[in-house]
Order: C-alpha cells, then structure tokens, then sequence
C-alpha cells in the first residue's frame, strides 16, 4: 500500500465510509486522500502534523481534513490504553456532482471552505453523541448524521490547523521522501539534527533539500523541527508541573533555556513561565 497518495478502502458503491479505529497508535504514516476526513476522538491524544503546521489532538476533538491535505497523527507513547477514533470520509462528489449545490444546503457551504485548511473543534456534547450512534446506524442514517454533522460544526467556533496549502498532489515518490523526512524527525526531535543529516534521509543535496522543504511546507526545516520541540514542551508543561523549566528545554530538545525560551515566545507568543502560569490558573 502506498503512504502518499493513500487509498481509502471501501467497498463498492459505498459514497459514504464509516471507519473505526482502535489501536495503541493510529496511522502514523505521513499521507493525503481525496476524501474529506471528519474525526472523533473517542479517546487518545497525540501530536498531529497538519499541511504546514503542528498541533495537538486529544480526547474530545473533532478534526476535520480536506481533500488531499497531508496528515500524520503522532500517538503519545507509553499510553497503557488504546486510542479510538471514529471517521467518516466522502468526496464533495460522493453523492452527485451537484448534490452540496442544492439550495437546500446553502447551510452547510462554509463547511467546505473550512475543510480545505483542515479544522478542529473541542469537545462537543451534541456532536460526541452522533458519532458514537455511527457505529449501529444503517447507511441512510449514516448520511443523515453527516448532514446534521455538517450542519453543526458549520455553526461552531474552530481553530484551523494549516494555513498553508501545497496545491499539487504529491507523487509517490514524493510522498515516501516527505514521510522519511517526517519520521525521522518525529523520531529523532530530542536530538540534535544536522542539515547534513535531514538531507541524507531525503536523499538529496542539503541545499536541494531546503528548496524542496521550503516549497512544500512554506517555512524552513529548522522552524519545523522547533515547531514541534515547542509542542512537545508545551504538552510536558500542562502535564508535567513538577518538570523545571530547563529539564522541559532539554526533554525537548532544546541543549540551551535561552534559545528554548526564545523559540517558545516566537511560536507560541508569550515566555514558557507565562504558558504555565496560564494554565496552572
């Protein structure tokens, strides 16, 4: 199977597929699919790698990815439970090519805007329980709950998690260096990496590779790689109080507080001391 473009499976004239998953990890293979993908975390948390941009998913969340947005959930490690999700994929096409024109669904329109940065929306009692009434629902119901999904995730304040979009699909071999690339780093974050090091994985130049980095995912490596040690920390300070400061920095991969704590204010606009405070109140 390949891991970019990746083939959702279904079954033959199925418009609309309803996928559980319940594992120690989801997939945690960079990749991207023509369908639409919305999500329920049932139970789980982790890190989630979105087009340009690093966040966190946890138990709760609805996710929403648009077509071919590339994507990679990162479970937390050591979880002594399995994660759940439950996802509903389908095209703008899976029911006509016309059908979300109807008039009818005027509604819902915003949603596909929405999608095409991919979108996350904390816990939400109306829309937990749709979800969980999917996995007992017949195929119409099912499409009545997309529907009534669409509608209300359409009405709800949300956080977009990409805001930057790679037009072109990638090929195959494209796809396999950017996941070599994502792995190793995902990996590797708490060391320290050379550019030498990131361009052998992708087996190019070091100064190819920064072009092609760079156009794919609109920043540098190296802001990647400290936009995900800074999501890493910022997931020790919430959880870890009894963790210093300096011990975060260096879980992180961060050898210097200075350069951690200048890192951490850049991304995440205020000091790590602040971030604590913040959510120690």
């Amino acid at each position: 199977m390949k891991v970019l473009p990746f083939q959702i499976p279904k079954p033959e004239n199925d418009a609309l597929v309803f996928q559980e998953d319940i594992e120690f990890a989801f997939y945690n293979k960079l990749h991207q699919h023509e369908e639409i993908q919305i999500s329920f975390i049932v139970k789980g948390e982790g890190t989630l790698i979105v087009g340009d941009t690093i966040t966190n998913y946890e138990t709760g969340n609805i996710l929403v990815l648009g077509s071919n947005l590339p994507h990679v959930f990162q479970s937390t490690e050591k979880l002594k439970e399995k994660s759940h999700m439950i996802t509903l994929f389908f095209t703008e096409n899976s029911f006509g090519s016309n059908f979300f024109e109807l008039q009818e669904l005027n509604e819902i329109k915003p949603f596909f805007k929405q999608a095409k940065h991919g979108f996350k929306i904390t816990d939400d009692k109306d829309i937990s329980k749709l979800f969980l009434e999917l996995k007992t629902a017949s195929k119409l119901e099912r499409l009545i709950a997309l529907l009534q999904l669409l509608k209300r995730v359409t009405s709800l304040e949300y956080e977009s998690l990409s805001s930057f979009i790679y037009e072109k699909k990638y090929t195959a071999v494209e796809g396999k260096r950017m996941r070599d690339v994502f792995e190793f780093t995902m990996r590797n974050f708490t060391e320290d990496i050379s550019l030498n090091e990131i361009a052998n994985v992708a087996s190019m130049t070091k100064n190819a590779f920064c072009k092609y980095f760079k156009k794919r995912t609109n920043k540098s490596y190296f802001r990647f790689l400290n936009e995900l040690r800074i999501e890493n920390a910022s997931k020790l300070i919430v959880a870890n109080t009894d963790f210093t400061l300096a011990e975060i920095a260096y879980n992180s991969g961060f050898k210097n507080i200075s350069n951690f704590n200048r890192h951490f204010k850049s991304i995440k606009k205020m000091s790590p001391s602040n971030f604590r405070k913040h959510y120690n109140s």
